[in-house]
């Protein structure tokens, strides 16, 4: 149950902990604290995917330390056995990134969710939001590191040679292809070799909603990749590629988020 609507959501509401995972392209020139802090849904707690990832290094949203996470989650007064709710304001549908990153640091999958349609959608049927700020207890959150849902540009690029797992990458087919320019200043246009594309555009509706089951898994065949392979998400910066990876724990629930954390970011300086 990786996806649950805002109707769940608003029956569970005090079963839950909600948090506002808002990132935005920095061309969009959007802060999603700012927007936070002017509307939110009650009691969502704010995660800042920019400060809350890797600090020693110039590539975007990588994975932090696991002392780190502890000290992130345990501020948030997130507990080991809460069941979390993740909601974005955002057209890349960043919730889905902390929800992987929830799940590489131990959280059982079966209590991490995305709110389907995120804000927008929750706003749209008139449900309860604030500008309110909730006080927070902090707590002694304690990792368990999954390091086999992560990959570095090491098995990348074994993996072109040795062809163990698909490469599938959520960016437009344009700059998967090199046709336009990289929205980040310094990367060269173009994709990792004998990877595939699914935009992960082509899995969202209008509303903010994953498309049908029956249409992420026929928008995945169409890619070209090998069924029955393990599959590896990657993308500009780690973010969207995470959007692919919750789509596809949506037709195989016993899918594991995988991703190669560098993603474009990393592998267009080489």
């Amino acid at each position: 149950m990786s996806l649950v609507d805002t109707n769940w959501l608003e029956k569970n509401f005090d079963k839950v902990k909600i948090i506002d995972c808002s990132w935005h392209m920095p061309q969009t020139e959007r802060n999603g604290f700012d927007e936070y802090k002017n509307i939110h849904i009650k009691n969502a707690i704010f995660f800042d995917l920019d400060k809350n990832s890797k600090k020693d290094t110039d590539l975007p949203h990588m994975l932090t330390d696991a002392k780190s996470w502890e000290n992130i989650v345990s501020s948030m007064g997130i507990k080991n056995d809460d069941q979390i709710v993740i909601y974005d304001n955002s057209d890349v549908i960043s919730s889905c990134r902390c929800w992987y990153n929830f799940i590489y640091f131990g959280h059982n999958p079966e209590l991490i969710h995305v709110l389907d349609g995120g804000l927008k959608k929750w706003i749209k049927e008139d449900k309860a939001t604030t500008s309110d700020i909730i006080k927070i207890i902090p707590t002694n959150y304690i990792a368990n590191e999954k390091r086999e849902l992560v990959k570095d540009i090491n098995q990348i690029n074994k993996n072109i040679l040795e062809n163990d797992f698909n490469v599938i990458d959520a960016r437009s087919l344009e700059r998967f292809e090199g046709k336009v320019p990289e929205p980040r200043k310094g990367l060269r246009s173009g994709s990792i070799k004998n990877s595939f594309c699914l935009p992960f555009s082509e899995l969202i509706n209008e509303d903010h909603t994953f498309v049908s089951k029956e249409k992420i898994l026929e928008k995945f065949k169409s890619t070209g990749y090998e069924m029955g392979k393990n599959i590896v998400f990657t993308c500009g910066s780690g973010v969207t590629a995470s959007v692919l990876a919750l789509a596809y724990s949506l037709i195989d629930n016993k899918y594991m988020p995988n991703i190669y954390d560098g993603s474009w970011s990393e592998y267009g300086k080489n």
